[in-house]
């Protein structure tokens, strides 16, 4: 059979090649492909790690929380009833202290009282006014009132509003006044109408 040969095919790879066998051949390329970075297979455990996202947020109360709580609500029951207790003792004890010093306030007066009837003048003045019991040779005398009962000896003090206070005068005041006393001297007292008794001069 005859021999047939092929002529070259003009495709991309069928231009002209170069004297130089690494180099091939000068046609532009369309497109330019950037080199890409592998990836490693193996990976960091580090980062395998699940980080917790930024929105996300942690409950508030936890366990331990709620423990802690609890210790100091039973810390402050606990306190608050021996407080309580406390302040219960201490006004129980200033209860008796008050009822202490009263007692011993009467206790003093009856000391007192006693040792008055241990003299002779006080016992003297108890007789007289209590049963009316008179000394020899001493007259006795009992005040009546409308009713026709004896009235009792009361003490009364006076108040010191209803007291007559004297401002003190200068002493150059006191000579003016004399002074003048001197030169015009008061008319004299004109005797009454009626005595005592009621009759008329």
């Amino acid at each position: 059979m005859p021999s047939q040969r092929r002529s070259p095919r003009n495709g991309p790879g069928s231009g002209p090649r170069s004297s130089h066998p690494g180099v091939r051949g000068s046609r532009p390329r369309t497109g330019v492909r950037t080199p890409q970075v592998r990836s490693d297979a193996r990976t960091d455990p580090a980062s395998t790690q699940v980080r917790p996202v930024a929105g996300t947020r942690r409950p508030r109360f936890t366990g331990r929380a709620a423990v802690l709580v609890l210790v100091l609500a039973v810390l402050t029951v606990s306190y608050a009833s021996s407080l309580r207790a406390y302040l219960q003792q201490r006004s129980h004890i200033g209860d008796l202290k008050a009822q202490i010093a009263e007692r011993e306030a009467s206790i003093d007066q009856l000391e007192r009282e006693k040792r008055r009837w241990d003299d002779p003048a006080y016992v003297k003045a108890q007789a007289r006014a209590r049963f009316g019991y008179l000394m020899p040779g001493e007259s006795g005398f009992e005040v009546i009132g409308a009713d026709g009962r004896p009235l009792e000896a009361q003490a009364s003090l006076n108040d010191p509003d209803e007291v007559i206070r004297t401002v003190p005068k200068a002493w150059w005041t006191a000579a003016w006044e004399s002074v003048e006393l001197a030169g015009n001297p008061p008319p004299p007292d004109q005797e009454p109408a009626d005595l005592i008794d009621g009759t008329r001069q």
